[in-house]
């Protein structure tokens, strides 16, 4: 059993996945700023119109280079009823491409819940040849959340700003918007459980692709049933247990009735945010959790289950044509890639899968015994799996853009899937052929959260891919038509065979789960509905808070030191707000045991110094009043919270007594012991004093409290504040309280008097540089950068300490005598990696400014040990330099250190040093290359501090000895390898190693040629079927043998002098590199990994 499905309507870019009642595609367009906001089940489904309102709009912009706003909005345009304009950002929205979205003007004036669909595309209007035009095509959803959607890497600006290129000329941007509006159905209120029977996932971030595959494994039943059975405990925590949270999950889909989050199953394959957040390919995880499911299946009752259901077997072989000589090699399968580009359905893909490929010529085979010999290979099925998992390749690497880019190629498929048709040509001899292949797809329509029913006819045109034109509605407007490219096709399907139905297609219900399971994630439901309720009802309740003498013993010095009390961790009772004070007074006296006239409350205050401390008793008259309008005095963030100080007084016999009498001059104190030598502060009491009396009256019961002697000096310190610094002063103990400003609820730190303690004894002799250690103390995670997802020590620092400091601490544990050999970097509290830049030497003043990003604070850092101290390297340039040998076929990349101030010269005399030269006296030079073009030679004194090596490859060679002292007769050309794209009108495509060439002014091309193919080592036979083309902005002008070369191009030294080359066209058939694109440590998709 197979589901068909479209996709969420606003995932362009995106592809889909037909699996048993599961789809959904990866990410492509944004918006403009992502917020991390919950998924909800409020996107909508689109409803096609005959005919939509559509328009095009453009947006001529001069003097586009000169524009220094961040962003630009385009002029109001109206399609559909609707106002829209275009935002750009000429110099890219963080990125270095240019950032382009179309945004719903008047999103601000909109009424609440308002939500508009379109289909559209975002052009960059090529001015030279149209064919060259940059065009991308999306749609969405627009709401107010989302009032922007579109590319934030529409075109790289290297392209856009680059004169040569089309896209500016006389500093003018043309960008079109095709914009056509759909009508849609709003799902609001849509209850997939109910109109479907079936259930979505939450998306974490960007696990569209993990939803699709989780939504196939859950409506495989014969795959879920053995999830099921897979041995688990009471005492297993989902979290760590991919087995357990694969069942709590599936048992979900089956028996919840709102979408289910998969944060359970992430944490279990030990995924942080940041994985959540990287799109990956649904392929690769696929294979990845049936591997780790595989492994944790053996030894239980259901091993073995994933090789029976989705395991086939196929055969390579080679053929000898003229002799008897035949290889072959099974091999299994739990998937099939199958090619989409150039095949036109399914079967296609089939007959290209078992093509059979001749070796003959240069490529014959060597067979033992018989030497080179013309023959046959292939691939031929043994035998297909009762679970038939097809993976679209929908994306085929481009090396020249270094990307991957999306085949939309319409590709369709049947129904009913026949893998023995003509005769079974897809299997091999030795196959069974009394199995059947005959193969089902059904369908049904996920949408991450929401689940419907799809049209038959409707799912799988809109699957097929390929291009959709619509018609031009609105007068005013080019009124030609436009088409739109259907970015919404199947990526993956997934087909049951019909003979194996009965058995995949089985009964699954609670008995096959386990009790403990069944009990756990009961429990969950209950619990989680009883949040809801207690949610709906939460406008009739008021949480009351209450702290007692209890709470501060049990807290001061162990989870907090300043202040008194932690909130959230104290008795909370939740109270309807129409019950009077009086009566919440009974409920605390049943659960605290202390009856209703030995208690009084107090209310706790917040302070202009940002402290909490209790400021009054309530009076008789407000414990008249109810608990809701009692609230609403005392808490002015009326944030339906009440949060109280529960005053009980005892006696002797630790009984309660009533509360004494409280007048104006009575204030109460809170008292905090400080031990230095211990380096511990705990609570020891309360305190009702006068204001007239001086703290010399109470030494003696503050002795008593602490347990020490009578007449024991002590020192006394008021604890004022320790945001942002801390402020805890000494208290002159022969001034009245009054006179010191002490007043209700103030906290008072003692201990012994600190003079003649030693530094040996104690590091923090006063509690005022207790506090302040307490208040700085930092517990920072070391991870090496080599392996920044593991934490290799910890160091306890201070906030306030200084570089030097922190690398000295490292260092020494480290056991590394020079600190400055330390390199830090700084983490980022989003991505959950290191930041890409590393801390400079001192260029961070205090630990604090290491840790911080944004508004966040992080307890990681990343370090390094360097070969040198770091002020050194930092006076050094890194360079790396491809060395291109000059007769040997060989790359070596060399990193280069030298002083900033150096020159080229002294990164070519080093070099020398490095690099194994054709003769002594050879001379180098340095190029810039970018995406295979030459555009530079750096004059030897050129400075290097400027030079960048991120994006562009620094490339070093031997100069030619016909290259030097040219004479006037002489010029130097640019030669490229290129080739055209079918997919992309003809677009042309550089690739390779592109190199100089000295021509002669009378010389013509083929007296080139046979210099070309003597330099490059090209045999004849593939020689001749390469063409010659002169080109220029990128429009070639094919070449005969006769053509006088120099002609064709402009005198040396013109700007942009690459774009105008010597082009050789032919297939690209060397082994591909990757330099600048790879050199960013952060710019590669990380493959998918799953921990546990």
């Amino acid at each position: 059993m197979t589901l068909l499905t479209t996709p969420p309507i606003d995932q362009a870019e995106g592809e889909q996945m037909l699996v048993p009642h599961a789809d959904f595609a990866p990410e492509g367009p944004q918006p403009m700023e992502v917020a991390s906001t919950e998924a909800t089940t409020n996107a909508v489904d689109a409803q096609e119109i005959d005919e939509p309102p559509s328009a095009r709009f453009t947006w001529k912009i001069e003097n586009f280079s000169k524009v220094n706003m961040k962003k630009q909005y385009s002029e109001v345009f109206h399609v559909g009823g609707f106002k829209w304009r275009i935002l750009t950002f000429p110099k890219g929205n963080n990125v270095d491409h240019l950032s382009m979205y179309l945004d719903v003007a008047d999103s601000s004036a909109l009424p609440y819940g308002w939500s508009r669909y379109a289909q559209f595309s975002l052009s960059v209007i090529n001015q030279i040849h149209s064919k060259f035009t940059i065009r991308k095509d999306t749609q969405h959803q627009f709401n107010s959340r989302e009032s922007d959607w579109g590319f934030t890497s529409f075109m790289p600006l290297s392209d856009l700003y680059d004169p040569g290129r089309g896209y500016l000329v006389n500093d003018t941007c043309i960008i079109e918007a095709d914009v056509a509006v759909r009508k849609v159905v709003d799902y609001w209120s849509h209850d997939s459980k109910k109109e479907t029977g079936y259930v979505g996932l939450k998306n974490q971030g960007a696990t569209c692709y993990m939803n699709s595959l989780l939504q196939t494994l859950y409506h495989i039943p014969y795959f879920r049933k053995a999830v099921y059975h897979m041995p688990t405990t009471e005492n297993d925590n989902p979290s760590g247990s991919i087995p357990l949270a694969l069942q709590s999950l599936f048992y979900k889909l089956q028996y919840s009735d709102t979408s289910v989050a998969t944060k359970e199953l992430t944490k279990s394959f030990g995924w942080d945010t940041y994985d959540s957040f990287m799109q990956h390919d649904v392929q690769e995880l696929n294979r990845v959790l049936c591997e780790k499911l595989e492994d944790k299946m053996k030894g239980t009752v259901v091993e073995g289950t994933i090789q029976q259901l989705f395991e086939g077997h196929h055969m390579n072989y080679l053929e000898c044509i003229n002799v008897e000589y035949k290889s072959t090699r099974k091999e299994s399968f739990y998937d099939l890639q199958l090619d989409v580009k150039g095949c036109k359905d399914i079967y296609a893909s089939f007959d290209k899968y078992v093509e059979v490929e001749r070796l003959e010529g240069d490529n014959k085979y060597h067979a033992e015994q018989y030497g080179l010999q013309d023959a046959r290979k292939g691939v031929l099925f043994i035998d297909f799996p009762p679970v038939l998992q097809l993976q679209l390749k929908r994306f085929e690497y481009d090396f020249v853009r270094d990307t991957m880019v999306k085949i939309n190629d319409r590709y369709e498929f049947p129904l009913q899937l026949d893998l023995d048709r003509e005769n079974r040509k897809y299997l091999s001899p030795e196959a069974d052929s009394s199995v059947r292949n005959l193969y089902t797809l059904h369908r049904f329509k996920f949408d991450d959260e929401r689940v419907t029913k799809e049209d038959m006819k409707r799912a799988l045109e809109e699957q097929y891919g390929g291009e959709e034109e619509l018609p031009q509605t609105n007068p005013g407007f080019n009124n030609s038509p436009f088409k739109f490219t259907k970015y919404s096709n199947a990526y993956m399907l997934v087909y049951i065979r019909e003979s194996d139905t009965d058995k995949i297609i089985c009964n699954v219900d609670e008995k096959d789960i386990a009790e403990h399971l069944r009990i756990r994630l009961k429990k969950e439901q209950e619990e989680k509905e009883q949040k809801r309720q207690e949610k709906a009802e939460a406008h009739l309740y008021t949480i009351i808070k209450v702290a007692q003498d209890e709470d501060l013993v049990h807290q001061i010095g162990k989870d907090i030191y300043f202040d008194l009390v932690d909130h959230d961790k104290v008795r909370q009772f939740r109270i309807q707000k129409q019950l009077t004070f009086n009566s919440f007074k009974e409920e605390v006296a049943k659960e605290f045991g202390i009856p209703v006239q030995f208690q009084r409350f107090w209310v706790w205050a917040k302070r202009q110094n940002h402290t909490y401390r209790p400021n009054r008793p309530l009076t008789p008259q407000e414990e008249n009043q109810s608990v809701g309008q009692l609230r609403e005095v005392s808490n002015k963030a009326n944030n339906a919270e009440l949060k109280l100080f529960l005053e009980v007084a005892v006696g002797l016999d630790m009984q309660p007594l009533p509360p004494p009498e409280k007048t104006k001059e009575d204030i109460i104190l809170f008292f905090k012991l400080y031990d230095p030598i211990k380096e511990e502060l705990r609570y020891v009491g309360r305190l009702f004093v006068k204001g007239n009396g001086k703290p010399m009256d109470i030494l003696k019961k503050l002795n008593e409290m602490a347990g020490f002697a009578p007449d024991e000096e002590i020192e006394l310190f008021e604890e004022i504040k320790y945001e942002p610094n801390v402020m805890c002063e000494h208290i002159d103990k022969k001034l009245s309280f009054r006179s010191s400003q002490l007043e209700d609820g103030d906290i008072i730190c003692f201990q012994k008097s600190p003079q003649g303690l030693s530094s040996e004894e104690c590091n923090y002799p006063t509690v005022s540089a207790f506090l302040i250690y307490v208040h700085n103390r930092q517990v920072v995670r070391f991870r090496s950068l080599e392996k920044p997802k593991e934490d290799e020590f910890c160091l306890e620092l201070s906030k306030q300490n200084n570089y030097d400091e922190v690398v000295e601490y490292v260092a020494r544990r480290l056991g590394l005598d020079d600190a400055s050999k330390i390199r830090l970097t700084s983490h980022n509290c989003y991505s959950q990696q290191p930041k890409p830049q590393p801390i400079k030497y001192r260029g961070a003043e205090r630990l604090t400014d290491m840790l911080i990003h944004y508004n966040q604070i992080s307890d990681i850092l990343y370090y390094e040990v360097l070969d040198i101290p770091l002020p050194e390297l930092q006076g050094l340039k890194t360079l790396k330099v491809a060395f291109h040998h000059a007769t040997k076929d060989e790359v070596v990349i060399h990193t280069i250190r030298l002083p900033k101030q150096s020159s080229v010269g002294d990164v070519i005399n080093d070099l020398k040093s490095k690099v194994e030269l054709s003769h002594p006296d050879a001379e180098l030079r340095l190029l810039e290359v970018f995406y295979h073009k030459i555009y530079k030679i750096f004059p030897l004194q050129e400075k290097i501090e400027n030079i960048n090596d991120q994006y562009w490859t620094l490339r070093a060679e031997e100069i030619p000895e016909e290259e030097k002292n040219l004479g006037p007769n002489y010029r130097l050309i640019h030669v490229y390898h290129f080739m055209k794209d079918t997919a992309q009108n003809q677009q042309i495509h550089n690739f390779g190693d592109p190199f100089f060439l000295a021509i002669n002014d009378n010389e013509t091309l083929g007296e080139i040629k046979m210099r070309i193919q003597k330099k490059l080592h090209v045999p004849d036979e593939e020689f001749s079927k390469w063409k010659f083309a002169f080109l220029s902005l990128g429009r070639p002008e094919y070449l005969q043998d006769s053509d006088i070369m120099s002609s064709r191009f402009q005198r040396r030294d013109v700007y942009g002098a690459w774009e105008q080359y010597l082009g050789l066209e032919h297939s690209d058939n060397t082994p591909k590199r990757s330099y600048a694109a790879n050199q960013n440590r952060h710019t590669f998709e990380k493959p998918v990994r799953i921990y546990n």
